[in-house]
């Protein structure tokens, strides 16, 4: 069936009508209607599919041009009660999806019900844009565009510098990541609101820094009295976070570590989870604070201090590890977990991906990096916060690494 000549031009004409139909309802009545509706649609996707079907691209661009002038001289005459371009663009696109059909149906069907949802979203993109995109989303989200689109290709992905130790392509890759995952923490705080106040805000800040965000909360904490459980509760998600970005950074550098650190992960993962869960739920009849919801959708200086620790901590950990062996790996991965687990944890999977580590030999300088990263929130906590914060929020610390190293322990011993 899909190979018969009807079929494409069904499909043509399906299109057509697809995005007429959307048209044909937001056009208007009267004089002042706009005057492209489902027929007129339908007429140029067929039109595009008839030339491609005669005279191939020639025919069609040549079809093309003399509805471009049609376009633009109906144009002429519409613009003052109607400036916008938007209907004269799907008519320019029309014809090329006619005439797509009739050799990539599937892909033309494809961008078809693309060109016809973009029509059918206009209010609402424009009331996203107008009304709930802040100038401060905007510009966070051109940065995304251009670390991803425009650096990221431009970086070289092979191993330089001092031992081969880093990969340009890779490192940025990770920040891009780390961006990601703050624009994912804010959007879950943007569309759950406020209502979970501090313990929200501090589970999306973990994914960038937890131990920024334990300082942070045990501030609001001394600051606030009333608040110390919502701030707890948004402390001990934060170190949740710590653990599924340790397990989204390993997933993306060396999945064999990942696999021989699971058990761990997922050991310290959920008993922080529950421990944070338990002064969520102590919290939630407290006052809220004013301003729960992070100004920005992620910290850039943070993400390249984070890559710059990185690379820092990958020269490190590739000259202890030629000096001095799996010691030297251990002892370089506690130092730099004191700064941050993750950096550390990334140049010890790095080096299993170089092949000058195992996988099972990363899992004990990973384990000693994230005890020596909570110890460091620890020691944050009780310089930051009151008595009563440090209190609640270090024996989650330490029960959530107990159990991580419980649960490698008991996997090692199988």
């Amino acid at each position: 069936m899909t190979d018969s000549i009807w079929f494409n031009f069904a499909v043509a004409l399906g299109l057509g009508l697809l995005i007429g139909l959307e048209r044909e309802r937001s056009k208007g009545e009267g004089p002042t209607r706009r005057p492209a509706g489902i027929r007129t649609f339908a007429f140029f996707s067929l039109a595009g599919a008839l030339a491609v079907h005669i005279g191939a691209v020639v025919l069609l661009a040549t079809v093309t041009a003399v509805m471009a002038t049609l376009v633009a001289m109906s144009y002429l005459f519409s613009h003052d009660d109607d400036p916008g371009l938007t209907t004269e663009a799907g008519l320019m696109i029309a014809p090329l999806l006619g005439g797509l059909a009739m050799s990539d149906p599937e892909l033309a069907a494809g961008l078809g019900v693309a060109v016809a949802a973009l029509f059918a979203a206009k209010a609402r993109v424009h009331d996203f844009v107008k009304s709930t995109l802040t100038a401060a989303e905007l510009n966070d989200g051109l940065i995304l565009a251009i670390a991803t689109l425009i650096v990221w290709p431009q970086l070289p992905d092979r191993n330089l510098g001092p031992f081969d130790a880093l990969n340009p392509h890779m490192l940025w890759l990770l920040v891009i990541l780390i961006l990601l995952i703050g624009i994912a923490g804010h959007v879950a705080t943007r569309l759950l609101g406020t209502r979970y106040g501090l313990p929200i805000a501090g589970f999306a800040s973990g994914f960038i820094s937890s131990t920024a965000t334990i300082g942070s909360m045990a501030g609001c904490a001394a600051d606030r009295p009333t608040n110390i459980g919502s701030a707890v509760a948004g402390a001990a998600l934060s170190t949740v976070a710590t653990f599924v970005q340790m397990a989204l950074l390993l997933f993306v550098v060396n999945q064999q570590v990942l696999v021989a650190l699971a058990p761990a992960l997922a050991a310290g993962g959920l008993a922080a989870t529950l421990y944070g869960l338990m002064f969520t739920m102590l919290a939630l009849g407290s006052d809220m604070p004013r301003r729960t919801e992070p100004v920005r959708t992620f910290n850039i200086q943070a993400a390249l201090i984070l890559a710059a620790t990185m690379a820092a901590m990958l020269v490190a950990a590739a000259i202890l590890k030629d000096r001095y062996g799996e010691a030297g790996v251990v002892a370089g991965a506690a130092l730099a977990g004191l700064v941050d687990t993750h950096s550390a944890a990334i140049s010890v999977a790095s080096l299993a991906t170089a092949e000058k580590l195992s996988p099972g030999d990363a899992v004990l300088p990973i384990l000693v990096a994230m005890s020596s990263n909570a110890l460091a929130k620890g020691v944050m906590a009780v310089g930051a916060g009151s008595r009563g914060f440090a209190l609640r929020i270090v024996p989650g610390l330490v029960l959530s690494m107990a159990s991580a190293w419980g649960a490698a322990l008991a996997t090692t011993l199988r």
